[in-house]
């Protein structure tokens, strides 16, 4: 019995030295195009504030950009923020996802999955990230098309062009219809 309790004992204190990785998203910062006025700002303003997911939304005219705060513990839909800024009537210039991260490992041209989202990691190096960052979606929809095609021509995968995981993820193990956001630090 006495070494059954030495294993015991090795696999508890062995499991407090291990870290899980954990990833929570705090807060987004996205750049509208096509703004003229108080009332276009107004208009995306309100359209982002309604999704379930958005405890409040500030505003900055200056800049036609506006800081998303999400609810604690929510899962933030990145395409839901997209389709309310173009129901409002205009587009996404810049998307900016800000979280804090415990032990992710980001890999160049790879796929993480971050609060149940895929997300594939384009022009960045090789690290592990812990504490506050910032990451930038870098899909078609939420960037101009020009700085799209610079981005789009850092991998080889077809995801980057259709946002599905489709055949360039199968060794992964991704399904198929798998939403896939491209990503850069």
């Amino acid at each position: 019995m006495k070494p059954l309790y030495k294993l015991f004992g090795i696999v508890i204190l062995s499991s407090l030295f291990v870290t899980p990785a954990f990833s929570q998203f705090r807060k987004a910062n996205l750049q509208a195009s096509g703004l003229t006025c108080a009332m276009c700002s107004r208009a995306i303003n309100n359209a982002v504030a309604k999704l379930s997911f958005v405890e409040s939304v500030r505003t900055d005219i200056a800049s036609s950009s506006f800081d998303v705060v999400f609810k604690l513990n929510a899962k933030p839909d990145i395409d839901q923020l997209r389709k309310a800024v173009e129901d409002a009537g205009f587009s996404v210039a810049k998307f900016k996802l800000s979280g804090t991260f415990n032990n992710l490992d980001v890999k160049n041209d790879e796929h993480v999955t971050i609060n149940g989202n895929t997300f594939h990691f384009l022009k960045v190096k090789n690290q592990t990230l812990n504490g506050d960052h910032d990451i930038f979606i870098v899909d078609k929809h939420f960037l101009p098309s020009k700085e799209f095609k610079k981005y789009s021509t850092a991998t080889k995968m077809q995801c980057v062009q259709t946002g599905k995981a489709a055949s360039c993820c199968s060794k992964e193990h991704i399904a198929e219809q798998t939403r896939i956001y491209h990503v850069t630090i």
